[in-house]
């Protein structure tokens, strides 16, 4: 089975830069707690890491990919904000530092887990 990364856009478009905003065009992410399922190849991770300060990406059980896959309308799932926030820090930080943003790795299904 192929690797699979879910991304979530954490943070609004409002002020950015144009090549950003395509970018997220791009990946299908227009509002805010939108959840893509990509596949795990370099082109796509690129993408990833060009909006990096924007979205939280991480790997997630074949059960909540299920669950998210359910809640998919034209490619993306409209998901609630998080109960108990996103963390300590909120929306600005890096999620090494206690923020949301970045890469989650397997910590993705807590925070999938509380948006649905």
């Amino acid at each position: 089975m192929k690797s699979e990364i879910v991304v979530v856009l954490v943070r609004g478009k409002v002020n950015t830069r144009p090549n950003v905003r395509e970018t997220l065009k791009r990946l299908r992410l227009q509002r805010k707690n939108n959840c893509i399922i990509i596949p795990d190849v370099p082109e796509r991770m690129g993408m990833v890491n060009a909006v990096k300060d924007f979205v939280t990406w991480g790997t997630a059980t074949p059960d909540v990919v299920e669950k998210i896959k359910k809640k998919m309308v034209e490619g993306v799932a409209h998901l609630q904000p998080p109960r108990k926030g996103f963390g300590r820090k909120g929306i600005k930080f890096q999620f090494k530092r206690g923020g949301a943003l970045g890469n989650r790795a397997d910590k993705m299904n807590d925070l999938l887990m509380r948006m649905m």
